[in-house]
C-alpha cells in the first residue's frame, strides 16, 4: 500500500509541473527558465547618437542578465540583411532591428515570422506591403521632431528665410520623416524657403563637405537658417562655416536634432541655437517589452514612443550639459 501511494504522490508531481509548462509558467531569466536571448543589429556607430543608443541596449542587457548577440552592420544594409538571417538560425527569443534604410526588409522579415521570432524596429521604421512583418516600433517620431524645428524657426527667426537643408542618409526613415514633418510646416509660410538641400549621410565630415559646398553656392548670401537633420551633420557645418568666416549661431541660425552633449556645449557657446530632442537611451524600455512578452506572456504592444523635448538657450545650462550622458 505504501508503495501505491508514494507513486501516486511522486505521479502527481509530475503532472503539476506538466500543467504548469503547459499553462505558459515561466520562471526566471525567461521561458522555463532559459536565459534570454536577443539578436540586434545596429546601423553602425556613425555618430555620439548612435553610439548612445548601442551603449544602452548593451549595458541594461548585461544587468538584467539578457544574452545579447550583437552585430554593427557599418551602415549597410546587406550586413544588416546577413545578421538577421544569422539570429534567426540561432533561434533567438527576439530580434531587435534598427534599419539603416526604410525599404528592402520584406524577404528577411517574413523569414523571421516564419521562424515565430517577434521582430521589434528602434529609432527607425521599415516600409512593407503587409502587416505583421515586425512586432513593435520603439523610438521617436522623427515627422513630429521635423514639424517641432519647424516651429522653432517660425517663433524664433520669423516669417521670411533662407534656409538650407543638411538631409540623413537618403532612403532612411528619420531622413524622409524629419524632412516631411519640417516641410509640412512651412509651407503655410511662403517667406520660409529651403534654398539649398543635400544629403550628408547623418555623418559630421560629410556635414562639413556639403556646408562647405552651400557657402560656395550662388545662394551662398540668401541662407539664414541651417536645419540639418541630425546633430553630427550640424557640428560639421559649424566647422565649415566659421572657416568661410561667418559666425555659426549668428550670421546663420543652426537647429537640428538628436540632442546630443556637445551640441548642447555649442548652445551654451551661441555656436548654435536649438537642438530637437531624439532620445537613443532605450535599453530599459527595450526590455521592459521583451521581459513582459517572455517571461509575463504579455502581448509586444505594437508601438512605444520616446518622451522628448525641445533644447535652446532658454533651457540649456551647464548643469544640464553636465548631466547629459551622451
Amino acid at each position: 500500500m505504501k508503495k501505491l501511494l508514494t507513486l501516486f504522490v511522486v505521479s502527481m508531481m509530475v503532472f503539476a509541473v506538466s500543467c504548469k509548462k503547459q499553462d505558459g509558467g515561466v520562471q526566471e531569466g525567461g521561458a522555463q527558465g532559459a536565459k534570454i536571448r536577443v539578436g540586434f543589429s545596429q546601423i553602425g556607430a556613425e555618430s555620439d547618437w548612435r553610439k548612445a543608443s548601442t551603449v544602452s541596449i548593451q549595458e541594461e542587457a548585461a544587468k538584467r542578465g539578457i544574452e545579447l548577440l550583437f552585430s554593427d552592420a557599418q551602415q549597410k544594409q546587406e550586413n544588416q540583411i546577413k545578421a538577421v538571417r544569422s539570429f534567426i538560425a540561432q533561434d533567438v527569443d527576439v530580434i531587435c532591428l534598427a534599419p539603416v534604410v526604410a525599404t528592402g526588409w520584406e524577404d528577411v522579415l517574413k523569414e523571421a515570422k516564419a521562424a515565430k521570432i517577434p521582430v521589434i524596429l528602434i529609432d527607425r521604421k521599415v516600409t512593407v506591403s503587409e502587416d505583421g512583418l515586425y512586432s513593435c516600433y520603439i523610438g521617436s517620431d522623427c515627422t513630429e521632431e521635423g514639424r517641432k524645428a519647424a516651429r522653432w524657426v517660425i517663433e524664433n527667426v520669423g516669417e521670411n528665410a533662407g534656409i538650407a537643408e543638411l538631409v540623413g542618409t537618403v532612403g532612411s526613415g528619420p531622413a524622409i520623416e524629419r524632412k516631411k514633418g519640417f516641410e509640412e510646416i512651412i509651407k503655410d509660410h511662403p517667406g520660409l524657403k529651403i534654398i539649398k538641400s543635400q544629403s550628408g549621410d547623418f555623418t559630421r565630415s560629410q556635414g562639413k563637405e556639403v556646408m562647405e559646398q552651400f557657402l560656395k553656392s550662388p545662394e551662398k548670401d540668401q541662407i539664414k537658417v541651417l536645419y540639418a537633420h541630425n546633430d553630427d551633420m550640424a557640428l560639421g557645418a559649424i566647422q565649415a562655416i566659421e572657416e568661410a568666416g561667418k559666425v555659426p549661431g549668428k550670421d546663420i541660425i543652426i537647429i537640428s536634432c538628436d540632442g546630443v552633449k556637445e551640441m548642447f556645449k555649442m548652445i551654451l557657446a551661441g555656436k548654435a541655437n536649438c537642438t530637437v530632442e531624439c532620445n537613443p537611451m532605450i535599453g530599459p524600455q527595450l526590455y521592459d517589452v521583451i521581459e513582459s512578452y517572455k517571461k509575463e506572456g504579455q502581448p509586444i504592444p505594437p508601438r512605444v514612443e520616446s518622451i522628448e523635448g525641445v533644447f535652446d538657450s532658454k533651457n540649456i545650462t551647464q548643469e544640464v550639459v553636465d548631466g547629459r550622458r551622451y
